[in-house]
């Protein structure tokens, strides 16, 4: 068994900080050692996946490397009892595709805890059309529906609203029955947004105005931010009395630049959102969710499938903030 091949994308670095990327064939004996073997059926190209596989040491360690830090498919072999092979599963998160070799492999091994069986009410292609991002995306919201926020509170925020965690947040509070505000950089991307489920489309610099005051007035009853930086600081600062702000990324910036006034005279909330290394029950609560109420009712038209070979120009594309909803990648 340890002698058949498969494709995995290999990110080399050839030369101090110069780094390419080429379809290789690899053997499963070259993975690394783990309970749980999986046939790779699809994956999805997230952020992250394009900064490992452009050699950001902040993300992967240790060249040459396999991205993917999503991946679903059948499993081959489990040593652990937890799976039998042919069951059904999906990865996201832990350390897969960052250090370990990930999704964009036909094959990976892992520990038998960083997967979870297929929720009933996805497919393995439409599982990753979620992924990371619409598994953060599902994140936020829960974050928001814990700490009390319903839709009779008033509207919802979402920035970077185009993209895979934006997009799929839109969709998850509108089936909810939120109105939600969408912002977005990109004015043709309103009727997409609208199909989404988007009552009103804004602009960053919409949003911005007013942001170097100490408090904005008050408009939103929660929030989910993944851009970081004055968007999220102006959502803050402009969050309704007892509502909430769920935050996940920092497209635009990591710094944060507010004073406390939104939390001790308007009790607003600030929650922290990682899908890495959240633990097995939310997770499972999760995606039982995406799988069922809240699995995003226009799922295929925020997907743009590729292959292996077609990921190199998607890469370049997400860096540059000109993908659109999600990148499904097919390793059939």
């Amino acid at each position: 068994m340890s002698e058949t091949t498969f494709k995995a994308l290999i990110v080399e670095e050839v030369e101090p900080k110069k780094f390419t990327r080429r379809i290789a064939e690899r053997r499963l004996g070259d993975l690394p050692a783990g309970d749980l073997l999986i046939r790779v059926r699809y994956s999805s190209l997230n952020y992250k996946d394009a900064l490992s596989a452009t050699g950001n040491k902040g993300v992967t360690r240790n060249f040459p490397h396999t991205p993917g830090i999503d991946a679903a498919g059948e499993v081959v072999e489990c040593s652990c009892g937890r799976f039998q092979p042919g069951d059904e599963v999906l990865v996201t998160g832990y350390d897969l595709g960052m250090n370990t070799p990930g999704g964009f492999g036909q094959y990976i091994r892992i520990p038998c805890e960083w997967a979870l069986k297929l929720p009933q009410g996805l497919s393995l292609r439409e599982s990753m059309i979620i992924g990371t991002a619409g598994f953060t995306a599902g994140l936020c919201v829960w974050k928001l529906e814990q700490a009390g926020v319903v839709p009779g509170d008033g509207e919802v925020l979402v920035t970077g609203a185009t993209g895979g965690v934006g997009s799929i947040a839109v969709s998850i509070l509108a089936r909810q029955g939120f109105r939600v505000a969408a912002v977005t950089g990109k004015p043709a991307a309103a009727p997409y947004l609208k199909t989404l489920g988007a009552a009103e489309i804004l602009t960053r610099e919409a949003v911005l105005e007013g942001v170097e005051r100490p408090m904005m007035k008050e408009r939103w009853a929660g929030v989910v931010d993944v851009v970081g930086g004055d968007l999220l600081a102006a959502a803050i600062k402009s969050t309704r009395y007892g509502g909430a702000v769920s935050c996940c990324g920092l497209v635009g910036s990591p710094e944060l630049n507010i004073n406390v006034f939104p939390f001790i005279l308007r009790g607003v909330s600030l929650l922290g959102v990682d899908s890495v290394q959240c633990p097995r029950a939310p997770r499972l609560a999760v995606w039982d969710k995406l799988a069922g109420p809240w699995k995003p009712a226009h799922l295929e038209e925020t997907a743009h499938e590729v292959a292996l070979d077609g990921l190199e120009e998607k890469i370049h594309a997400i860096l540059k903030g000109q993908v659109q909803g999600r990148t499904l990648v097919n390793l059939g």
